[in-house]
């Protein structure tokens, strides 16, 4: 019996389940449809051109979400980037007035660097070598991270100055969009009732924009909007292939550019590590030792992306933390992947529609959704004190932090100083646990990054 599987491990896909499949591709579309807006906007006050940032923020979440599927087989979405886009437009260029085209190549640069990572496993080890109980643990934290997200989406927390955040106003049509939402979603879930989560995404925006035709003007202090308009599509031109490699020849250039592309690759490599765990870990995907499947496949895919995503004219690409939606309404397959790139592809030419979604009518989805990963954390050893507690900072870090790769961070570092030091001072002989050389140096890693960079 030949069991060697195929270049694009999704064509040895046997009794799937389509119709499952699609649903969890259009929720997690949806869950993600707002960069289609967003990352223009974001990237746009570089002094991009926005029309193009449209076009080119949807072709590259297509090309590399479908690629995520076809090669990877994983049901994980790929796009620009959350926070290094913001970093990318107010540090790198309008903060230290280094040239988008220059700050498009650093992102370049990043993704080859990946790339040769991804080929020699580099990444793939860092995965492996993240113990169960904190595998657990990033999963319940991106829980309460995406959670968070989709509280603050809806308007149901909002930021309070005395004390950091507070409960929203609950007669704010956002947050009564977000909650009807919420209540569909969960109802609809306990009726086992599939595509629960699309079904409540839908309604909210259809409710959203049923307000907008009858108080514009409000609503659009609130970011509810109609479409204006059904179809649009604008070139990729102006952005496209604008990278400045000639700027590295400048010795006076060189070791900012070098700063830039080690903080790209420092956020983009363990939120993507961190996302990658989580998601697996809420769709039972993970093996016996808890590894992710095909994570090379997957890292490689995320290292393409960044690096196709620069060329077309858009910073980092990575894998979205949303795909999580898509699991929860039954993906497993890469074929959730293609039918969320195909839909991106699609977005280039019915933008207006897909921009309309307001962040309300996606924050139940994102919520509910948080709940679920939440369910992890049941796992976690806390008698453990070497164990739990290491899994209890990456869990509440994340969302606190508001950063998955910078909760990860501060668990590593818990896990490792703390065990080193019981091993070394309190254990007896046959207590002493055995930890991982690439947990080590990820510990010496996050240190040089916390205390010198």
């Amino acid at each position: 019996m030949n069991n060697k599987k195929s270049f694009f491990e999704i064509l040895d896909n046997k009794n799937v389940d389509f119709r499952k499949e699609i649903i969890a591709g259009i929720t997690t579309f949806l869950t993600m449809a707002y960069i289609i807006a967003v990352n223009p906007n974001i990237l746009g006050d570089t002094g991009m051109d926005k029309g193009a940032l449209v076009t080119a923020t949807c072709f590259a979440a297509g090309f590399a979400t479908i690629l995520m599927g076809a090669f990877a087989n994983l049901p994980f979405a790929l796009a620009s980037g959350m926070g290094l886009n913001a970093f990318f437009a107010y540090t790198v260029v309008l903060k230290d007035q280094i040239p988008w085209q220059v700050a498009l190549t650093a992102v370049f640069l990043e993704g080859i660097i990946f790339i040769l990572m991804s080929a020699f496993k580099m990444r793939e080890a860092v995965v492996k070598a993240i113990p169960m109980n904190m595998k657990f643990a990033v999963t319940a934290g991106i829980g309460l991270f995406i959670a968070f997200i989709g509280l603050t989406g809806g308007g149901l927390v909002v930021k309070n100055d005395s004390t950091l955040v507070s409960i929203g106003d609950f007669t704010s049509p956002t947050v009564l969009v977000a909650l009807l939402g919420i209540l569909i979603i969960a109802v609809l879930d306990k009726r086992n009732v599939k595509g629960s989560i699309l079904i409540g995404i839908v309604a909210s925006t259809v409710a959203a924009w049923i307000y907008a035709m009858f108080n514009p003007e409000y609503a659009a202090s609130l970011g509810i909007y109609l479409p204006e308009g059904i179809i649009k599509f604008e070139s990729i031109a102006p952005i496209a292939g604008q990278l400045r490699l000639d700027y590295l020849l400048n010795p006076q250039a060189i070791w900012p550019i070098i700063t830039i592309v080690f903080t790209f690759l420092f956020v983009d490599f363990f939120d993507t590590i961190g996302t990658l765990v989580g998601v697996s870990s809420r769709a039972g995907m993970l093996d016996e030792e808890g590894n992710v499947p095909n994570a090379g496949k997957a890292l490689m895919v995320d290292a393409i992306g960044t690096t196709a995503g620069a060329l077309m004219g858009v910073s980092t690409v990575t894998t979205f933390v949303e795909s999580s939606t898509g699991v929860a309404a039954g993906g497993r397959t890469g074929w959730t992947s293609i039918t969320t790139g195909l839909l991106f592809l699609a977005a280039m030419f019915f933008s207006p529609i897909f921009v309309a979604i307001p962040a309300c009518a996606t924050a139940p989805a994102l919520i509910y959704v948080g709940f679920l990963m939440l369910g992890a954390a049941k796992n976690i050893d806390f008698d453990e004190i070497t164990e739990g507690f290491p899994a209890f900072l990456t869990i509440v870090g994340m969302p606190l932090m508001y950063s998955i790769g910078d909760g990860l961070t501060i668990g590593v570092l818990a896990y490792v100083f703390i065990n080193i030091f019981y091993n070394i001072f309190f254990a007896k002989k046959e207590e002493k646990k055995k930890i991982s050389g690439v947990m080590i140096v990820l510990a010496i890693i996050f240190i040089i990054k916390l205390f010198f960079l």
